[in-house]
């Protein structure tokens, strides 16, 4: 039997640094009321009573074709449209802008490996012929964010190990922010889909003013400060037509690990892969079952501080939502007092953890998904909080390893 075992313990981690180690770089979805044990202050409003993602979650599945997008995109987003797919399917565009950026085109080749197409990252006349047979799914969808994110605490997040530490969790900062990672993009990306505020091909959107007035209800109680945010519950908005977020009923035991793949929209229904391969040079991780290429996620991995360690290595643990354990010492930046961090999205190593038999060395998410493959990592192989939600449910404990240069 496949299985995995689940850690619990805080991590100090060699080879994955704190904050600051890159070296550069219209659907009205129905609401229905969460159970009271799943929090609903969390921001976590259900989907429908056979779907336990959030009430955003993807609708133009077969299940549910009564539920249309009343608000035509005005307009032709191809490479989007394209990023929406591939994401949908297991090949990780990374950050979903609509640009033909390194990550689109290392999803473009695992698409086309796993399709036996000629390999080029572009969107060639083969590729867009294989990716044809979802040309029904458009580029973006409009939904509108639960008001229950209104009661969200937001809170700035300070700089130092020391302050971080205080805080009750490195959540998000903005619900701006908990709205861009919960549809794979940026503020600056969901700005640009909802000129002056609302939905891009809304009656008024081009005539609006440049963005709504930041509410109480879209920044927060948190008396620390939290950014202002340029969204606000309650509201419409034009998001990318994130799919694959589907959480079946029952699938999970961890509620807090269920909201946290509520949160980014990722979900249950993923394959069992038998080894994964990260490549340095290529900035690129492959999922493989059995021989078949089933996912590709681009990736930050190593330095020269602490190089990724080629070779073959086992999965020994998973944890989801984990503290951290910032240790100076132990991530090469001398003396010093020692923090635990709590967790949450903002965390150093994202919401997940997945831990290698190299000591100190694992697979983990990041608060700064834009700077995936772009920025070095302190040694661990980072990827986006979504990306590596889904790889964590693709792996167990049999799942080899494979670092390569």
């Amino acid at each position: 039997m496949r299985r995995i075992l689940v850690l619990s313990s805080i991590f100090a981690l060699a080879a994955c640094g704190f904050n600051g180690t890159d070296a550069d770089q219209e659907d009205q979805s129905t609401q229905a009321q969460a159970p009271a044990e799943q929090g609903e202050d969390y921001g976590y409003d259900t989907y429908s009573d056979d779907n336990l993602a959030d009430s955003m979650a993807s609708s133009d599945d077969a299940s549910a074709a009564d539920r249309r997008d009343t608000i035509a995109d005005p307009e032709d987003r191809p490479v989007m449209q394209a990023q929406v797919v591939l994401d949908r399917q297991g090949f990780g565009p990374g950050v979903i802008d609509g640009k033909m950026g390194m990550s689109t085109k290392n999803a473009l080749m695992g698409f086309q490996e796993a399709n036996e197409l000629k390999t080029s990252g572009e969107l060639d006349d083969a590729t867009r012929q294989a990716l044809a047979q979802w040309d029904r799914i458009p580029a973006t969808r409009v939904v509108t964010i639960p008001e229950s994110w209104g009661r969200v605490d937001y809170t700035d997040m300070p700089e130092s190990a020391e302050a971080q530490a205080e805080l009750d969790s490195l959540g998000y900062t903005s619900l701006d922010e908990k709205v861009a990672e919960r549809f794979h993009t940026t503020i600056e990306v969901l700005q640009a889909l909802n000129p002056g505020g609302k939905p891009a091909g809304m009656a008024g959107a081009a005539s609006a003013a440049a963005s709504p007035s930041p509410s109480p209800s879209s920044t927060g109680t948190d008396t620390s400060g939290a950014s202002s945010s340029i969204f606000r519950a309650g509201q419409q908005i034009r998001v990318p037509n994130i799919g694959a977020d589907r959480i079946e009923p029952g699938a999970l035991q961890d509620r807090d690990w269920q909201r946290t793949l509520a949160s980014l929209g990722v979900g249950t229904e993923q394959p069992q892969v038998d080894r994964i391969v990260v490549s340095k040079a290529g900035k690129t991780l492959k999922a493989y079952s059995g021989e078949k290429l089933v996912a590709l996620f681009s990736v930050s991995s190593g330095s020269s501080q602490f190089p990724l360690p080629i070779g073959n290595w086992d999965i020994v643990g998973e944890a989801y939502n984990p503290d951290y354990q910032y240790d100076p010492e132990v991530l090469g930046k001398g003396s010093g007092e020692v923090y635990t961090l709590p967790p949450g999205p903002n965390s150093p190593v994202g919401v997940v953890w997945i831990d290698l038999s190299k000591e100190h060395y694992g697979i983990h998410g990041t608060p700064d998904p834009e700077t995936i493959g772009r920025a070095q990592s302190s040694g661990c192989v980072r990827l986006t909080n979504w990306d590596a939600a889904r790889l964590s449910q693709m792996v167990d404990s049999e799942t080899e390893v494979v670092f390569e240069a």
